[in-house]
């Protein structure tokens, strides 16, 4: 299942794309390997951290709060994997048989809409749970003094907020492909009719606005907090940096790739770009930009892993600012 779901545009002689055809019947077996990989570490993985946070409520503090919510998040995306696999194997299958067509299986309505709202919940509450652990430490770091923003109270009603937020992107990005798909086809957009391209364009700003202002906003909290580190002897400058780290190798592995790569290939097939090696590139790339970003459900953990002795060290029993 891609973002889109588009057919491809009309090879027709007055098509821009008429000659950019590009085999990509590898993706189905290409997704049920990686999602495969990508269910096993990332139920290991996300169950290990929920199970650690939930069972230590006395290290619960603003930090704890948004690695639960993240490693939550993530399992939504974990537990649709065997949905996706077992999607993915039947088209490996109508390809192969006489017909030779992919899409003579189709999926029901409800079941396309859950798996796209719980990649979305997984992709977005990701970015967004990310941004908000990089804010908790720009306040850590650079206004430590300001302890009523890092209260476990703030936090919880931080998260609760960002959960709406995510929630609402999740199932409204469906909701917006349900209105304008055809009945028979619930989960399929068709990149050359001019209403479907309105709605894949208006899908594509508000996916790429979900991506790029907690981009914005993490980066300036880091910079931010790189300034302040440089100081000789600043405590906990290690475990901040290796946090630091951890999160933008992330957004730069998992989240960059896979936004560039949607740009080029949606405007390419909608017709607002006409580029042939740019619609081929974008088109055979898909699946691998589209693996890393949902293998951030098994890269987050990590952050937990790196930041857990920040998590004890400002726990409220140990004098830190997680007191309500």
């Amino acid at each position: 299942m891609d973002l889109w779901n588009m057919t491809d545009v009309p090879a027709t002689p007055f098509s821009p794309l008429s000659n950019c055809t590009v085999d990509t019947s590898y993706r189905f077996t290409f997704y049920q390997v990686s999602y495969a990989i990508i269910f096993l570490l990332g139920l290991a993985t996300n169950s290990l951290v929920l199970r650690r946070l939930c069972v230590s409520p006395r290290t619960m503090n603003s930090t704890a709060i948004y690695m639960l919510s993240l490693s939550a998040a993530d399992l939504f995306f974990v537990i649709s994997l065997p949905l996706r696999i077992y999607y993915y194997h039947q088209k490996a299958r109508a390809l192969s048989s006489t017909t030779g067509d992919p899409s003579s299986w189709t999926q029901e309505a409800a079941y396309c809409h859950l798996t796209f709202i719980l990649k979305y919940i997984s992709l977005y509450g990701g970015i967004f749970f990310l941004v908000c652990i990089a804010v908790d430490r720009y306040f850590a770091v650079v206004h430590p003094l300001a302890s009523t923003l890092r209260r476990l109270r703030v936090a919880q009603l931080v998260s609760g907020g960002t959960w709406c937020l995510v929630l609402g992107l999740s199932v409204g990005l469906p909701l917006l492909r349900f209105a304008a798909a055809r009945q028979h086809q619930p989960c399929l957009l068709d990149a050359s009719s001019r209403r479907h391209r309105t709605v894949i364009l208006a899908a594509l700003g508000l996916v790429l606005g979900s991506f790029l202002l907690p981009a914005v906003l993490l980066l300036c909290s880091y910079c931010r907090i790189l300034s302040v580190l440089r100081r000789p002897r600043h405590r906990g400058r290690r475990h901040t940096l290796t946090i630091i780290y951890w999160v933008l190798g992330i957004f730069l592995l998992c989240f960059v790739p896979y936004h560039v790569n949607l740009l080029g290939y949606t405007l390419t097939h909608v017709g607002l770009l006409h580029h042939c090696g740019l619609a081929k590139v974008t088109k055979a790339a898909h699946p691998v930009v589209l693996s890393l970003a949902s293998s951030n459900c098994c890269l987050n953990p990590l952050v937990y892993y790196f930041s857990s002795s920040l998590v004890h060290r400002e726990a409220p029993g140990n004098g830190g600012s997680g007191s309500q």
